[in-house]
């Protein structure tokens, strides 16, 4: 089944509020086994939502509308559909009733423009609304499904869990996908290395993604159930690996931060940062994990020389020879850290973030980070283009990914 999702409101348009309605219903449907293949956003225009409900039935056998059922004048979602399908717009009793009571529990008066809410398509399914007043329909007409959803995401959320039992006795397979995270490789060399089983799979199918400093790769299958979907996908990620393990850090599409959280708390092992140009970045990623505690002792922002020597013991010729922004520096901040903390895996980074600062020799987005870990200790030098914030924030994956790697040794 063909999906066209459709969301209603000049709020959208204008940028006020985040969409986050179409993605949640988009990976729904693709869960259900249903190809979604058009995203719409339409003002609180009557004629313009009309053109958009037409143009949709054209092209998709299912359309989701979400938002316009509330009870102002510029909601007309269930009025213009109603239209299109050729219905009339009949009072439902018992959404009636519930309305009714909910203004009764908080003492207020229901006015005429929330009795509207309880008008509906005539022989449409109704939904129940469980977070809020308006409700939710399903009506059929010309071989054509729409289901029209409020806008509040807790509400459209909620509803749709009805409206979902109704869509998976209309689908017959499933589709599902597997996500690989990569770090340290481009796009365009990833699909390189791929290129031949990205031209050859048609179920099922590959896609890259890039992101910031790492590339995801989503390989979907569709199949009768989601076992059989996985027994498709296998195969190609055991390839994949064969290839490129290298820079793979998650089968199971998790942040990186989430993988090296999870690995310092599966081997109990203990972590401090010594950070100057990110400034407690590092260690700020690290605590959105929850449990983390039981490895992360602390995160030192030694951004000025004086902190280095201080918070540090960086010998002061080191600075003065080599500067902050050097291996020399960076070795010592780890090393520093280590006999300050005993922690089992020390870091510390330093560098230009920009956008001033740099030099011919010492460019903006000059990096060194230092890994300090029982008996050895590492030093990275890294350039990163880009301005201040993507500098800061490539910098922090790359110190994140020097832990995974020695985690995984």
């Amino acid at each position: 089944m063909n999906c066209s999702i459709i969301s209603v409101g000049t709020e959208i348009l204008f940028g006020q509020i985040i969409n986050t309605n179409t993605v949640y219903l988009s990976q729904e449907l693709n869960q259900l086994g249903m190809n979604v293949y058009h995203h719409f956003t339409v003002g609180d225009n009557k004629d313009r939502l009309k053109e958009t409900l037409d143009y949709a039935l054209s092209k998709s056998d299912l359309i989701i509308t979400t938002g316009g059922l509330g009870p102002t004048q510029d909601d007309l979602t269930k009025e213009t559909i109603a239209q299109v399908a050729g219905k009339k717009l009949e009072m439902h009793e018992s959404s009636y009733e519930k309305i009714y009571t909910y203004f009764k529990k908080l003492n207020r008066k229901m006015n005429e423009n929330n009795i509207k809410q309880a008008y509906l398509p005539t022989d449409s399914i109704v939904l129940e609304n469980r977070c809020g007043t308006a409700p939710g329909f399903i009506i059929e007409f010309d071989e054509k499904i729409v289901i029209s959803l409020p806008g509040p995401p807790k509400e459209m959320k909620s509803m749709f869990e009805f409206a979902k039992d109704y869509l998976k006795a209309k689908s017959k397979c499933t589709i599902y996908s597997k996500v690989l995270r990569f770090f340290g490789i481009g796009e365009s060399s990833l699909e390189t290395a791929i290129i031949d089983l990205i031209n050859h799979q048609t179920n099922p199918t590959l896609a890259t993604y890039a992101k910031i400093g790492e590339v995801s790769l989503r390989i979907t299958a569709k199949a009768e159930n989601e076992q059989k979907a996985n027994q498709m996908i296998s195969p190609v990620i055991k390839e994949i690996k064969n290839r490129l393990e290298e820079y793979i850090y998650s089968y199971e599409d998790e942040e990186l931060v989430q993988v090296v959280a999870k690995k310092l708390l599966e081997k109990k092992i203990s972590v401090s940062f010594a950070e100057s140009c990110t400034g407690g970045l590092i260690a700020a990623k690290l605590t959105d994990i929850s449990g983390i505690s039981e490895s992360l002792d602390r995160s030192i922002v030694t951004y000025s020389n004086q902190a280095k020597i201080e918070e540090l013991g960086v010998n002061p010729e080191t600075l003065k020879k080599y500067g902050a922004v050097s291996e020399e520096t960076a070795r010592e901040m780890a090393l520093g850290l280590k006999r300050v903390t005993g922690s089992e895996v020390c870091l510390s980074v330093t560098g230009i973030a920009g956008p001033g600062g740099g030099t011919e020799e010492k460019p903006v987005g000059l990096v060194y980070i230092g890994l300090a870990y029982g008996e050895n200790i590492v030093c990275n030098k890294y350039n990163i283009f880009g301005d201040r914030n993507r500098i800061r924030n490539y910098t922090s994956m790359l110190a994140l990914n020097m832990i995974r790697k020695v985690l995984e040794k």
